[in-house]
């Protein structure tokens, strides 16, 4: 039995919290979770925290949003009632594929290549082009290009058009004129007459405000200036807010379960532990597949091949990647990803390896590949099986016979629909590492496996 501690679960994955309870020996906090009927959180913690080493366990499944703002309710009750310690346990982390940019298929790269630039201005992945002997710095403007005269008749043309938008003899008009001839009582100190004249001229009014959207309103500026081919518009990274939400509420530190990038760690002020599934899917691997040693370990995507790699390095096995090709063929191709394999798979059993499966299409789509190939039998080892959407079903028709999962998300609905999921439990793991962390041992420890 572990004293001093206390143990809170959030309202996202009670069993989770329950099984690592029995484990420690240490009964379950007790506390008040629910909502108001506006929709608000509710948080009372009915146990003392005073002094007290607490953990609360909370995981990124089902509603994601509302799990993180009881998360940080919670932390926050157990700072203000003078915890010595608050410990945040997340198995699956909220908002941890978003801390890169994610690809957006209008503004990636690779959505469309730039067919109308020459090839010597441009590299594969970067615009502009990379600096070299011969080539320009700038794609826009060659080395012999005034910049001050193309300027200068960028403005001309911007005055000429707004000039011929508005009936006038396209010279360009200052602001202060816009100003006053738009606004005809304060430009003429209220005289009706000239009022009355500006009355009959509804050309002035269509000019209010031109001194501010004379962007929209000449094309020419526009076209002059546009983002060119391969320019990543900016997409928001809410994985750092969520790790200053965290901490801005109070905190101390945080543990997670397979990050889906490793990089998450570094948006923390304070510390942060990613505990690893890997030993337990390398366990499943040499108890429940037999001549594992034959198989081959089969990365998704190229962004797990680091992960599917340290498993078939550490169990001798072989190993083959799978490639997503985005560029279309042609020009007016629709944006499809198309799948290549790398490596043979021929007449064996094929292990895909995965940290998370949300709406399952990638693993799916892996399997009908590898079966496409030869394989003889696809598993799927998934460290967070979150299944949103119609994954469930996806899965049930695909070429997949084995998906097996954690319990880092309640699985308890999924197995019910889905005869081919085997979940194996993490609450060891857990336990372990809360043992750990208040007697302050070490946690690299528990993954010294090789």
């Amino acid at each position: 039995m572990v004293r001093n501690i206390v143990i809170l679960s959030g309202n996202s994955h009670p069993h989770l919290a329950d099984a690592v309870c029995n484990m420690l020996g240490v009964p379950p906090g007790n506390r008040i979770l629910s909502k108001f009927s506006v929709g608000e959180s509710r948080c009372e913690i009915r146990d003392s925290v005073r002094g007290k080493d607490v953990f609360i366990i909370q995981t990124g499944g089902g509603s994601v949003n509302d799990h993180l703002i009881e998360l940080c309710i919670m932390i926050s009750a157990c700072k203000t009632g003078s915890a010595k310690r608050v410990t945040a346990v997340l198995p699956l982390f909220p908002y941890s594929r978003q801390p890169d940019l994610p690809y957006n298929k209008v503004g990636a790269p690779l959505a469309r290549p730039p067919t109308e630039v020459p090839k010597d201005k441009y590299t594969f992945e970067s615009v502009p082009a990379t600096p070299a002997p011969g080539i320009n710095k700038s794609a826009g403007f060659s080395k012999d290009t005034d910049l001050a005269r193309a300027m200068s008749r960028t403005s001309l043309a911007n005055g000429i058009a707004n000039g011929i938008a508005n009936g006038s003899n396209g010279l360009p008009r200052t602001n202060s004129e816009n100003y006053f001839n738009t606004n005809g009582t304060n430009g003429t100190h209220g005289d009706p007459q000239t009022h009355s004249i500006n009355n009959h001229h509804p050309s002035s009014l269509s000019r209010t405000g031109s001194y501010t959207t004379h962007d929209y309103e000449n094309p020419v500026l526009i076209s002059t200036f546009q983002a060119k081919p391969g320019y990543k518009r900016w997409v928001a990274q809410a994985g750092t807010l969520v790790a200053d939400l965290l901490t801005c509420a109070g905190a101390d530190h945080v543990v997670a379960l397979d990050l889906h990038d490793p990089q998450y760690q570094g948006f923390f002020d304070i510390p942060m532990d990613n505990l690893y599934g890997r030993p337990l899917l390398k366990r499943y691997i040499q108890q429940n597949i037999p001549d594992y040693k034959e198989a081959v370990i089969v990365s998704p995507d190229a962004g797990g091949a680091k992960r599917a790699t340290a498993i078939a390095d550490s169990l001798g096995m072989d190993f083959a990647l799978i490639h997503k090709e985005r560029r279309p063929t042609r020009i007016t191709d629709r944006q499809n990803a198309t799948m290549m394999l790398v490596g043979n798979v021929a007449n064996r059993v094929c292990i895909l390896i995965d940290d998370l499966a949300d709406t399952a299409n990638t693993i799916t789509r892996a399997a009908k590949l590898l079966r496409k190939e030869g394989a003889t039998a696809v598993f799927a080892l998934l460290t967070h099986g979150v299944f949103s959407g119609d994954a469930i079903a996806r899965i049930n028709a695909s070429a997949l016979d084995k998906v097996i999962v954690t319990n880092s998300v309640p699985q308890d609905e999924h197995k019910k629909l889905c005869p081919k999921l085997e979940v194996l439990d993490v609450a060891p793991i857990f336990a372990e590492a809360i043992r750990r962390i208040h007697h302050g041992e070490s946690i690299s420890v528990l993954f010294q496996y090789d």
